[in-house]
C-alpha cells in the first residue's frame, strides 16, 4: 500500500509541477525569458555575421564583437535573475539529491564488499563478473547501434540546414575526449577517501572489489568485517526509506523549475525531435524487456512493475543516481540475491547506462545532420566505438552525456557550438534516458541473478 501511495504521490507531484511551472513561467518569469530569448536571437545573428567575415581587422568586425559581448552579458544577467526566482523550487530537488549522494557512496561500498565477500573466492567473482560484463557490453552495443539506426531513419536534423559556425564560437561546455590513459588512471583511485568524497562510483567499485576479495580470503577474521559491513548497509537502507518519503517534494520542485524556465513552448518547438527520441527510447525499452524475457520469462513484467517508482524518481530528477537506493531495495524484494544485486548494480552505474548510450549516438549524428555534414557508415561505426570507450565511467548525473558528446564530436569535425541546439531541451531528454538507465541496470541484475541460480532457486547457467 505504501509503495502504491509513493507512486501516486510522485505522479501527483509531476502533474502539479507542470501546472505550477506553467503559471510561474507566464506570470513571474515572462520578462526574463523574453530577454534571454531576444539576446540569444541577436547572438545567433551576430555569430552568423562574424562567421561570414573575411577580415577580422575591420572596425565593423570589432563592433560586432562588442555587440555580442553586450548581448551575452544581458543573457547572463537575465538568466541569473531567473535562477534566483526559481531557487525556492530547485532547493527541494537539491536537498533530495544531496541526501541521496550522501548515502550512495557508503551504500555502494558496504553492499559491494558484502556481496563480493559472500561470493567467496576470486574464481566466483570472475565468473559472475564475466557474465555481468557480457551483458553490459552487449547492451551498450545494442543501445549505441539502435540510436545510430533510428537517427538515420528519422533524420531529425536534416531540415535544419544550419551554417557552420566560426571556430571561435563555443557553448562553454567542457570537452571530455577521454584518452585510454585518462580512462585507465580514472578507473584506479589514488585515494579511497577522495573517491568517497567526490562520489566516484567506478573508483569505489574497484576498491570495494579488492577489499571484498581480501576480506573473504582471511577466514574467520573477515567474518567480523562482513557482519559489520552488512549491518552498516542495513542502517543505510533504513535511512534510504526515510529519504524516499521526500521524493514527491523533490519531483515537484525539479519539474516546476524546468517548466518555469523553459516553458511549454520548448516542447512544441522541438516536439518532433523530442518525440522521435522518446520513441527511440521506447524501442530500446522493448528490446531490453525482450532480452530479459528470454531469460526471466513472464517474471520480467513483475520486475518492471516493482521498479516503476525508481524509474519515476530517475525520470523526475534527471539522474539515475537518485534511484540507486530504491532500486537496490526493489531488486532484493523481487528475489535477486543480495550478493548478486550488491555486485552487479554498482558496476552497472559505471558500465551500463543504456539510455545515455543511445542518446550519445542519436545526438551526435543529429548535430552532423543539422550542419549538413555527411558521415559515412564507417565514420558512424568509428564514432560508435569511440563513444563506447569515452562513455565508460561517467556518473549517472545530469549533463554527463553532453560533456562526453562535446569531446567526441570534435574528433569528427562537428562544431561544438552545435550543442547549443540541445542545451535547451537537454533536461527533457535527460529525464527519459535516466529512467532507461534504471531499467537497463535492473534487468542486468535480475538476469545475472537468474544465470547464477540466485533468483528463487533457479539453476545456474
Amino acid at each position: 500500500m505504501k509503495k502504491n501511495k509513493l507512486t501516486l504521490y510522485i505522479f501527483i507531484a509531476l502533474v502539479a509541477g507542470i501546472i505550477v511551472g506553467y503559471v510561474y513561467n507566464t506570470s513571474v518569469l515572462s520578462d526574463y525569458n523574453n530577454n534571454i530569448s531576444s539576446a540569444e536571437n541577436v547572438i545567433k545573428t551576430i555569430d552568423s555575421r562574424i562567421a561570414s567575415s573575411t577580415d577580422t581587422t575591420t572596425a565593423q568586425y570589432a563592433q560586432l564583437k562588442v555587440q555580442r559581448a553586450e548581448q551575452v552579458k544581458i543573457r547572463t544577467e537575465s538568466n541569473s535573475q531567473r535562477e534566483s526566482k526559481v531557487e525556492y523550487f530547485t532547493i527541494l530537488s537539491d536537498i533530495f539529491l544531496r541526501l541521496i549522494k550522501m548515502i550512495v557512496a557508503p551504500l555502494v561500498f558496504t553492499t559491494l564488499v558484502v556481496g563480493v565477500a559472500k561470493v567467496g573466492d576470486i574464481k566466483a567473482v570472475g565468473r559472475i563478473g564475466g557474465k555481468t560484463l557480457l551483458w553490459f557490453i552487449s547492451a551498450t552495443l545494442v543501445s549505441l547501434l539502435l540510436g545510430m539506426l533510428l537517427v538515420n531513419f528519422f533524420q531529425p536534423g536534416a531540415k535544419m540546414n544550419i551554417m557552420l559556425p566560426d571556430s571561435h564560437v563555443s557553448t562553454g561546455i567542457q570537452k571530455a575526449a577521454i584518452s585510454l590513459k585518462d580512462f585507465i588512471t580514472h578507473v584506479f583511485p589514488k585515494s579511497f577517501f577522495e573517491s568517497m568524497v567526490t562520489n566516484e562510483i567506478l573508483q569505489i567499485v574497484v576498491f570495494s572489489l579488492f577489499f571484498g576479495v581480501a576480506t573473504a580470503s582471511i577466514g574467520e577474521k573477515g567474518e567480523i568485517v562482513i557482519k559489520a559491513m552488512d549491518a552498516i548497509a542495513h542502517v543505510i537502507m533504513k535511512i534510504t526509506t526515510s529519504i524516499m518519503g521526500f521524493a514527491p517534494f523533490a519531483v515537484f520542485g525539479a519539474i516546476t523549475a524546468i517548466v518555469a524556465k523553459q516553458g511549454l513552448g520548448i516542447i512544441s518547438t522541438y516536439a518532433i525531435f523530442i518525440g522521435e527520441f522518446y520513441f527511440s527510447l521506447l524501442v530500446l525499452w522493448i528490446v531490453i524487456a525482450f532480452a530479459g524475457f528470454i531469460v526471466l520469462k513472464s517474471r520480467v513484467f513483475n520486475l518492471i512493475g516493482k521498479i516503476k517508482d525508481a524509474m519515476l524518481i530517475a525520470f523526475s530528477t534527471s539522474t539515475s543516481e537518485a534511484a540507486y537506493p530504491k532500486l537496490l531495495m526493489e531488486l532484493e524484494r523481487f528475489g535477486c540475491s543480495n550478493k548478486i544485486a550488491s555486485f552487479v548494480l554498482p558496476l552497472g552505474y559505471s558500465f551500463n547506462l543504456d539510455g545515455s548510450m543511445m542518446y550519445m549516438t542519436f545526438a551526435s549524428i543529429f548535430l552532423a545532420q543539422a550542419y549538413n555534414i555527411h558521415l559515412s557508415f564507417a565514420q558512424q561505426i568509428s564514432m560508435l566505438l569511440v563513444l563506447m570507450l569515452t562513455s565508460k565511467g561517467i556518473a549517472g548525473v545530469p549533463r554527463a552525456s553532453l560533456v562526453v558528446i562535446a569531446g567526441t564530436i570534435a574528433m569528427f569535425n562537428i562544431p561544438e557550438a552545435g550543442l547549443a541546439l540541445l542545451i535547451g531541451i537537454d533536461p527533457l531528454l535527460d529525464m527519459g534516458r535516466s529512467a532507461t538507465n534504471v531499467l537497463g541496470n535492473a534487468m542486468a541484475t535480475a538476469v545475472v541473478s537468474k544465470w547464477e541460480g540466485e533468483l528463487d532457486g533457479s539453476e545456474a547457467v
